[in-house]
């Protein structure tokens, strides 16, 4: 049985994880980024993206820290890389051209490789972003690296990860209830929030490096 200390430790692991991650407000953005599929297609996008950011939540976990020293990145390179990428997906969102892409692939397989979301921009950023890799670094990091740290840390992401995709499946029906204008005016609003997000990526990364003051709320 776990001692106390390790079932605390965990607990908070997981709040930790939840908050980062953040099942529920990842959601709306899942929605909006696979408007217009079918539901098969949507459910394969979230199961593959929540398999890949597990993935890669783990193997960060383990050795990111590592890896990008040896290459010579720091984290805060890594989320201003990632706010820039992910500003990129927002305004393809405000202005409708993710739309307008699919309407120019008549064959639906060609458009299925040319529109698939499920690596970027949900797996990574979305779920596996730079917040969340540096969360895994430094949860597995106050375990000593141990063997039965980075399993019980990993299994703890799992279970955040486990709760996403059952917030991505939950958001097909909240679709048919808004109907297509009421997609549509979430998609522009997710839009921005998500080039809010983003930017406070990049600042988050300009911070840590000293460009900038530190900023207020930063994830």
């Amino acid at each position: 049985m776990l001692e106390l200390i390790d079932i605390t430790f965990l607990i908070a692991a997981f709040v930790t994880l939840f908050v980062v991650i953040d099942p529920i407000g990842t959601a709306p953005l899942f929605l909006a980024l696979t408007q217009g599929m079918t539901p098969a297609r949507r459910r394969a996008i979230g199961l593959r993206a929540c398999v890949i950011s597990a993935i890669l939540l783990a193997l960060f976990g383990i050795a990111g820290e590592d890896f990008l020293r040896s290459i010579g990145i720091s984290m805060p390179a890594f989320q201003i890389a990632g706010g820039i990428l992910l500003f990129l997906t927002a305004l393809d969102m405000l202005f409708d051209r993710r739309g307008q892409r699919r309407a120019d692939h008549a064959d639906e397989s060609k458009g299925a490789l040319a529109d698939d979301p499920s690596v970027f921009p949900l797996a990574m950023p979305l779920i596996a972003g730079p917040g969340a890799m540096a969360t895994m670094v430094l949860l597995i990091g106050e375990t000593g690296r141990s063997i039965e740290g980075v399993a019980l840390i990993t299994g703890v992401m799992l279970v955040v990860i486990a709760l996403v995709l059952l917030a991505f499946l939950l958001a097909a029906p909240l679709e048919r209830i808004l109907r297509r204008t009421g997609t549509m005016v979430m998609t522009r609003l997710f839009g921005l929030l998500l080039a809010a997000l983003s930017v406070q990526f990049v600042l988050n990364g300009a911070t840590a490096i000293g460009i900038l003051p530190v900023v207020a709320g930063g994830l």
